[in-house]
């Protein structure tokens, strides 16, 4: 059965397009024509790793909430369970066991960004009262539930997991940033974007995954964890996600994410506006909550970079699912070009 949860939807946005249920948005354009044209982008077995070590970037410079891992070890025998040796509990047993647990912080590091990791006050139901609402009229309180409301917590709607089974494979396109313009800061609108793409040995098609390289990543793990923020902040190229021409790209694009190897892909703060109302995060808003874009922050480019710069490409076929952890609204990430 389905249900539509709204009467109003968000100007430019495509609430239910692919169905009054659907929770995985642009993921849908991600075809099997989709995928084998990625796979047509394997041409010589090479993998690369687009992760950073996920203790990276180090401290909490970058986000005051989101802390570093902390491994715990649960105890046993004389000891823990961490370079046990079983004679301990059976005397015949040669055996030496190590187990450790993690408490992670699911967008800390290289991540993916669940559908319900932003939504915006918006009226939904057309009564003139906005109500906290996600992607697709997903309700804050009722699918998203915090542990300021009542009931089960988690994303029972537009969580990480819904993104795991959705099949994320298919053919990145990199745009290199940083061979345009080194480590400058410079906001990326429209122009500049569509002048590093039109450079490019393909064209960005439905279904793909666009991936920005700016250097930022290398810049944070060259710190050696101690990142500097003032430095960061002020390094490398990032998207302008006020420039309307560039947000009707997005839209216009039929790409199913964007992966960008900095914090947020777009300048936070993002520039001054006049408006009444605004989007603090309005690259977030629009793929987030109105078109279902999925968005991966702090990858890793830079050996895939050097390779295809050498070798003149720009395509690759990727592979980046999220752990499959129902309730949560973001994810560590492993993904693996192959060339």
């Amino acid at each position: 059965m389905t249900t539509q949860r709204w009467v109003n939807r968000p100007d430019g946005s495509n609430w239910g397009d692919f169905g009054a249920d659907d929770q995985v948005g642009r993921m849908n354009l991600i075809t099997p024509e989709a995928r084998l044209r990625g796979a047509r982008e394997i041409r010589e077995g090479l993998s690369f790793s687009l992760s950073l070590p996920l203790d990276y970037p180090g401290g909490n410079v970058l986000f005051p909430l989101r802390k570093e891992p902390v491994f715990h070890y649960e105890e046993r025998g004389s000891g823990h369970n961490f370079n046990f040796q079983m004679s301990e509990v059976a005397p015949s047993c040669c055996d030496v066991i190590s187990d450790d647990a993690v408490t992670l912080y699911t967008q800390y590091s290289t991540q993916w960004d669940a559908l319900a990791h932003v939504g915006q006050m918006f009226d939904a139901d057309g009564d003139g009262k906005p109500e906290k609402v996600y992607y697709n009229g997903y309700r804050a309180g009722k699918d998203i539930i915090g542990p300021d409301d009542e009931g089960p917590r988690g994303a029972a709607a537009l969580g990480i997991d819904k993104l795991a089974v959705a099949g994320v494979q298919g053919r990145g396109v990199l745009v290199d940033l940083e061979k345009r313009h080194g480590q400058d800061r410079v906001l990326i609108g429209y122009d500049g974007l569509v002048e590093a793409i039109d450079e490019l040995d393909v064209s960005v098609e439905n279904g793909d995954f666009l991936c920005l390289n700016t250097g930022f990543a290398q810049l944070v793990l060259s710190m050696d964890k101690e990142p500097d923020a003032t430095v960061l902040a002020s390094s490398c190229a990032v998207l302008d996600g006020r420039d309307e021409k560039l947000l009707d790209w997005i839209t216009d694009s039929g790409i199913v994410a964007i992966c960008a190897d900095n914090f947020a892909v777009e300048a936070y703060p993002a520039r001054e506006t006049t408006a009444d109302k605004f989007a603090a995060l309005p690259l977030h808003n629009h793929c987030l909550f109105k078109l279902g874009i999925h968005l991966g922050e702090l990858w890793y480019f830079a050996e895939l970079t050097a390779w295809l710069r050498e070798h003149n490409r720009s395509a690759f076929f990727l592979t980046a699912p999220p752990l499959r952890l129902p309730g949560s609204v973001g994810s560590p990430v492993n993904p693996i070009a192959t060339v």
